[in-house]
């Protein structure tokens, strides 16, 4: 036990001191009036009234909840379109493998300064296209209407690593259940809806999860386009996400403990998404190692 301890002494100490410590603090910070360049006044619950009076508080986690909810979905359908192609093809599936991935490695700064080329809506390349077939593109980083969808679509540049694990899930579906399936007459349609799907839900979910919460926490491509510059149109305020808005507060605005109070907030709402999304996981998802019944 005693060696145990020693091995991973390095890893207890840093999440006490880069983790546990922080979160601690921050809560303390969010019962102050603190901005940084004076001592901490401590002022009860007074910023977490001040969460339900102002507006943009509001706002923001509208925002954040309209992005998640359009960008969830539509990363595992398309992330699981791509990994039953990919599982489908025989040749260079290494090759695809590291191309889908790739992606993911570029820094998200980049990604935001791309979202603004691509979409730009006058000379962009997505409208270029549109306009190719005869569609007309919407002001993509202008209208307050579509800057979440054109935040969503941008977001799926990174969807490969949700491509390999959904493919590293469908080679483990076992190959009997399928064949057995097949013998008893079940098309292709029917062998993936009754038998790959259960079989791979306890990792749709996990991918439901994480990419919840990182919806929730989504900050750099959003800030990166509409608020590096110091922009302050009116179309931001459709790009106002809550960690944005919590980041402004704590380093622009020095509202350290409004900040740290909202940072609670954000916590306390995830662990409600998270508890709701494992009650009905337990109806939904199937795992492996259970019994039949």
């Amino acid at each position: 036990m005693r060696n145990a301890l020693v091995f991973i002494s390095p890893w207890i100490l840093g999440f006490l001191i880069f983790t546990a410590w922080p979160i601690i603090y921050s809560g303390y910070l969010s019962l102050t009036d603190y901005d940084v360049l004076t001592d901490p006044n401590f002022v009860g619950f007074d910023n977490y009234q001040a969460l339900t009076t102002d507006p943009k508080v509001a706002m923001a986690l509208q925002n954040t909840f309209v992005f998640a909810a359009l960008s969830v979905p539509t990363n595992i359908i398309l992330s699981l379109g791509l990994a039953v192609l990919l599982h489908r093809t025989v040749r260079a599936r290494g090759f695809f493998r590291t191309a889908f991935y790739l992606p993911n490695m570029t820094p998200p700064v980049a990604v935001g300064v791309l979202l603004l080329l691509l979409f730009n809506g006058h000379n962009g390349l997505v409208n270029d296209v549109l306009e190719f077939f005869g569609i007309p593109g919407p002001a993509w980083t202008t209208d307050p209407t579509w800057v979440k969808p054109g935040l969503v679509l941008m977001s799926l540049w990174t969807l490969g690593a949700s491509v390999i694990i959904l493919l590293a899930a469908l080679n483990n579906v076992p190959r009997d259940l399928l064949d057995a399936a097949r013998v008893d007459g079940a098309g292709p349609v029917r062998r993936f809806v009754s038998v790959t799907l259960p079989m791979i839900s306890s990792t749709l979910f996990f991918l439901v999860i994480v990419n919840t919460i990182a919806g929730m926490q989504s900050f750099t491509e959003a800030y990166t386009a509409y608020f590096g510059a110091g922009n302050d149109t009116y179309s931001n305020d459709a790009a106002l996400f809550y960690v944005i808005y919590l980041f402004r507060q704590a380093f622009e605005f020095l509202n350290m403990g409004f900040a740290s109070a909202m940072a609670w907030l954000l916590f306390l709402i995830i662990m409600v998404i998270t508890a709701v999304q494992m009650v009905v996981g337990r109806r939904l998802v199937f795992y492996q190692g259970e019994d039949g019944g």
